[in-house]
């Protein structure tokens, strides 16, 4: 019984060996070309047909938005007694305006300037972070822009923001569901 259940395992040990010399054999194939894809940007598309662009996709105009809802938050800031500085130039770290308290605490504060009828909002991965690594000095104010005019501030806090998936760069929220929880300014 024993003499058999060696050779069987003898057998077994050489179709194995000769199979993972097989495997060790492989050599690549020239690819097969299954199908193919031409992508075209939105923009352009817009553009060749003669459309002026909207307010979501135009940079220029978003800059605009962005510009006029940080000045209502800066008022806003002011009328608290807090003394805000411009840090929008500074990539990378995850909020707008660095807000001062008389006591000397700060505020950190990411200003969206969305068109009006917009129904999402997108945090990068920077202000993502920057809004769980510090919640309670963190703000999200939302401004939403007719024209040249800006409605005044709501302030988003106390909110986990939840963690970015690998590879991510950002995350997209409901405008909605922002704004049924938010607040003055505070």
């Amino acid at each position: 019984m024993a003499k058999e259940r060696a050779e069987l395992l003898v057998s077994r040990l050489g179709k194995r060996m000769a199979a993972l010399d097989a495997e060790a054999q492989i050599s690549a194939r020239l690819p097969l070309i299954k199908g193919g894809a031409l992508i075209v940007p939105g923009g352009l598309l817009r553009q060749l047909r003669g459309e002026t662009p909207d307010a979501s996709v135009d940079a220029e105009a978003r800059r605009r938005m962005e510009l006029l809802a940080m000045e209502g938050v800066f008022a806003a800031e002011r009328a608290l007694g807090r003394t805000p500085v411009d840090k929008s130039a500074d990539c990378g770290i995850g909020f707008d305006i660095e807000s001062a308290a008389p006591d000397g605490s700060l505020v950190f504060i990411e200003v969206k300037g969305r068109v009006e009828g917009a129904d999402s909002l997108t945090l990068t991965y920077n202000e993502l972070k920057c809004g769980n690594n510090q919640p309670e000095k963190f703000r999200l104010a939302i401004s939403t822009v007719s024209g040249d005019r800006a409605s005044p501030p709501r302030y988003v806090s106390g909110i986990d923001w939840g963690r970015p998936g690998f590879g991510s760069t950002g995350s997209n929220f409901s405008l909605a569901q922002l704004l049924s929880v938010a607040e003055g300014p505070h």
